[in-house]
């Protein structure tokens, strides 16, 4: 006879919020349970670092769970146990434990959210789903927000976001009159600036290594585990939250968008993994970097603050409510009807293109790049070079620690690589070398040449760059953001434009040898 208060509760790997409600008070009727299974380590290619964070993370939250009196069970990969996928674990633990209940959050993922819906139909017994409370909007916020329109303008999206919380505002209107910054934050590290070195952490994940080893686990990337340098809990991702406001904030704003040899963190705050394992909220984020600038306004000037706020306020919940909007079809989406495999030195850094060469080394050795080298770096040759979104896709939700599918698809397809023809950017965002000159000091080392754009030492963005809009200019020719490209591409000598041609087609051929 089964005991009608008896709850089992699914805590999924990226809901490790010690804040939600559910937490509030023991009961011993309930019993939460974390899983390590196989089908979430090896539905894409995870860098190790990545998979480590996670289950570090887990068991830290578990403990913790522990520690407040509360009833958990947690299963390891390695656990003899182990049935390798929620539905069949959880339906052992449901007949074993004799539960009368069964509850989860909501996940972040399509994917998970389906799966779940669907294992809950098919329970006898009665289940529920609540909040994760996690997000500053809900699911449909933004599709309700947006309803009739065709092109979702992140900056409205945001400006309401600023509105219905009350941030950085002075009744109806934005503190100092101004909503955006954007065009303060766009500077390049000066040559004799030096920056402040990033806060990391030495925890020991060495066991975890070992087992998933034991597991078969393919992973990709670096990792030292006796020195996991990610935080695994919610004391050190507060203590990485406050490092950032006191030493990267008052520098944040001007300097986000600028890319330096050999520095993989510069002033970013490399909190989103922290939140989006929800360690710690937005919210509080958010509050953290107002109440330092308004406690040091001389250190830290407005565009700094603003420029930060935007993204976890602004970018963040537009990407979530973007997700929720357009999945499933989002994922199919290729707008240019590219194919062209991922170059394979992507996977190993092994490139003579400079820029390339530290994105990806950076990635692959920190599981971390900031949104410039992601999206004008990476990005930007995987659009240029015609890689098909599927490909580009499964890289980026693989190789970063802070990939989830809802954040990475709708960077990826829509901010990247424009395969959603306009649904997130107005206009593609590609590059010729000149960007990423302005932008670092990448091209001074390069085996390439930045300044040519033919021949055996020509930079290889600046001859893909024109092959590109030539390529898709019956798509491309009539946005007005970047009609200006197309005159000016018009406008050059017949001869000049077949040798760009000429000089893409030879580099496209030969691409893994870049």
């Amino acid at each position: 006879m089964k005991n009608s208060n008896k709850t089992l509760r699914l805590i999924l790997g990226d809901q490790l919020n010690e804040k939600h409600s559910w937490f509030q008070n023991v009961d011993d009727s309930i019993v939460y349970v974390l899983i390590e299974v196989a089908t979430e380590t090896d539905y894409v290619t995870h860098h190790i670092q990545k998979v480590i964070g996670f289950f570090a993370a887990m068991r830290e939250f578990s403990k913790q769970l522990q520690s407040k009196g509360h009833n958990v069970i947690y299963i390891r990969l390695t656990d003899a146990n182990n049935l390798q996928t929620f539905e069949a674990n959880l339906s052992k633990l449901l007949t074993e434990g004799n539960f009368s209940c069964f509850e989860y959050q909501e996940p972040d993922e399509y994917r998970v959210d389906l799966y779940l819906k669907s294992f809950c139909s098919s329970l006898s017994i009665s289940h529920s789903v609540v909040s994760s409370e996690h997000f500053l909007s809900e699911r449909n916020f933004l599709s309700q927000f947006f309803e009739g329109k065709k092109t979702y303008l992140m900056e409205s999206f945001y400006r309401q976001m600023r509105k219905n919380h009350s941030i950085l505002m002075d009744g109806a209107n934005p503190v100092s009159g101004k909503w955006n910054f954007d065009a303060d934050n766009r500077k390049k590290i000066p040559a004799n600036h030096v920056v402040s070195l990033p806060l990391l952490f030495s925890n020991n994940t060495s066991e975890i290594e070992i087992e998933l080893q034991k597991a078969n686990v393919k992973t990709i990337g670096n990792v030292n585990s006796k020195q996991f340098l990610w935080p695994i809990n919610r004391s050190q991702s507060l203590e990485l939250l406050e490092f950032f406001v006191e030493h990267c904030l008052p520098f944040f704003g001007t300097f986000q968008d600028a890319m330096q040899q050999n520095q993989w963190s510069i002033y970013h705050s490399r909190l989103s993994f922290s939140l989006n394992t929800k360690m710690i909220s937005p919210r509080e984020v958010i509050d953290a970097a107002i109440e330092a600038w308004e406690k040091n306004q001389t250190e830290i000037s407005l565009n700094q603050l603003e420029g930060f706020v935007r993204q976890i306020l602004g970018w963040r919940e537009y990407m979530r409510g973007i997700y929720w909007a357009k999945m499933p079809e989002f994922a199919t989406l290729n707008f240019f009807e590219n194919s062209a495999q991922l170059p394979e030195w992507f996977w190993t850094g092994k490139t003579k293109m400079n820029c390339l060469s530290q994105a990806i080394n950076q990635s692959l050795d920190f599981a971390y790049a900031h949104h410039i080298q992601r999206l004008m770096i990476t990005g930007n040759f995987a659009l240029l070079a015609g890689v098909h979104p599927d490909e580009i896709d499964a890289w980026y939700l693989g190789i970063y620690i802070d990939a989830l599918d809802w954040v990475e698809i709708t960077n990826t397809r829509g901010m990247s690589q424009f395969a959603d023809g306009g649904i997130v950017g107005t206009k593609p965002y590609v590059s010729s070398a000149s960007y990423i000159d302005k932008m670092s000091n990448y091209c001074g080392n390069c085996h390439y040449k930045k300044e040519l754009k033919t021949g055996e030492k020509a930079c290889p963005f600046n001859s893909l760059y024109w092959n590109f809009y030539d390529r898709n200019e019956d798509k491309l020719a009539n946005n007005p953001r970047i009609g200006m490209m197309y005159n000016v591409w018009r406008k050059m000598d017949q001869t000049q434009k077949t040798a760009l041609l000429k000089q893409a087609e030879v580099y496209l051929n030969k691409i893994n040898e870049l």
